[in-house]
């Protein structure tokens, strides 16, 4: 297999719930490179109100070594207050300027630290933390890439370290020269989204890494219990249609449009402003129009949204956003505190009563993935609830 071309080979899963069979899983190529992005201070920065920029800084470095890549399908993990991307050698340099690039522009325009970074894939496998990946297909126009063995969580760790990090994060040696990244494909437009029962969970579970082989029949167990209490697919999903609108207020588009036109004068910015809002407005129109072009159904353009959603995925780890209400989410919280306090799992958890949808489109009726958090630091703060599990 070419490794280049390796994760475009995969084959695609069909249903969610065979990621925890072990035998779907393929090793990544030694050669590659786990790319990792994470706002340093993010609980701070979303504390302090700031929760839309640091999820679109984390939409912002997969899109910038997306339109990198080009053609070369890559796999990508949005994590909320950053991205895990891999990528083979030959794109390992025009992924750091890209990145780096996007490190100043989250600095320039949002006074916010997004650590960049890479690790070999040999380096995180040679210390016991495989690298395992598996493709699964959410609708035709995404296809998500799903991660196990703790390679992708150790990297991470060795990013952060203060001593390795030193080796492993990205530094700028340009003599001056500033990088460029390209964010075409970055959108912002959709209101905030209610939920559609009242609350939004955002939840982050581990299993203990001592079940071995076994933990991923207990991955199977949680996520059939999960569906059991919440409902399947369209139930789990927390992007309703009714619930879907655009925006046209100029201080929730301003955030696209500092990024898309962050090199940019002041009247091209009020430009690029301009045409999203009327782009937005026409957008608008013909989806309550159900207007039909050679290109669209602009009638069903919500449901190919919502159906390239990633309100579920693993790396290393379960990761859901969900709708529903107070009394699901204390059943489900009852399930996992028992689990945890009989110390097989570890799991984090935040409420909001909406969602946050970014999204990266390269074709409206073409490839596409909607981001999904949940509003406040969702990912963020469920992970500061599950370190405080981890140390105590």
């Amino acid at each position: 297999m070419n490794s280049e071309n390796f994760y475009s080979q995969l084959p695609l899963l069909d249903n969610f719930i065979k990621i925890t069979d072990l035998g779907n899983f393929v090793d990544v190529p030694d050669d590659w490179y786990i790319v990792v992005t994470d706002i340093r201070g993010s609980t701070k920065a979303i504390e302090a109100g700031k929760y839309k920029e640091v999820n679109l800084l984390g939409a912002c470095s997969i899109v910038a070594v997306l339109n990198v890549a080009g053609k070369i399908e890559i796999p990508f993990v949005f994590g909320g207050d950053g991205a895990t991307l891999l990528v083979g050698r030959s794109l390992l340099a025009a992924a750091k300027i890209a990145l780096l690039a996007t490190k100043q522009m989250a600095k320039t325009e949002f006074d916010l630290d997004l650590r960049v970074g890479a690790v070999p894939v040999k380096v995180v496998v040679a210390a016991n933390f495989p690298v395992k990946i598996a493709k699964f297909k959410v609708s035709e126009n995404y296809s998500q890439a799903i991660f196990i063995g703790g390679g992708l969580t150790r990297a991470t760790e060795l990013i952060k370290d203060p001593v390795a990090g030193k080796i492993y994060t990205f530094k700028n040696k340009n003599n001056g020269v500033s990088p460029t990244a390209d964010f075409s494909g970055l959108e912002c437009r959709w209101q905030d989204i209610p939920s559609k029962y009242g609350e939004i969970v955002t939840l982050l579970v581990m299993v203990r890494e001592d079940f071995g082989q076994q933990s991923h029949l207990f991955y199977r167990k949680i996520i059939k219990k999960i569906e059991y209490i919440y409902g399947k697919e369209n139930s789990l999903n927390p992007i309703d249609r009714e619930n879907l609108k655009l925006t046209l207020n100029s201080a929730k588009l301003i955030k696209e449009t500092l990024v898309r036109a962050s090199s940019a004068s002041w009247l091209d910015r009020q430009m690029y402003l301009s045409k999203i809002q009327l782009e937005t407005a026409v957008g608008s129109l013909l989806m309550n129009l159900k207007v039909k072009t050679e290109e669209l159904d602009w009638g069903v353009y919500k449901d190919i949204a919502i159906a390239a959603t990633d309100y579920r995925k693993f790396d290393d780890m379960l990761r859901m956003v969900i709708s529903g209400n107070e009394w699901r989410r204390k059943k489900l919280t009852r399930y996992l505190e028992r689990n945890y306090l009989e110390g097989k799992l570890v799991y984090g958890l935040h409420v909001a009563d909406r969602a946050l949808m970014t999204c990266l489109v390269f074709e409206r009726n073409g490839q596409q993935v909607h981001f999904i958090d949940g509003a406040d630091g969702g990912y963020a703060l469920a992970a500061k609830d599950m370190k405080q599990r981890m140390n105590q």
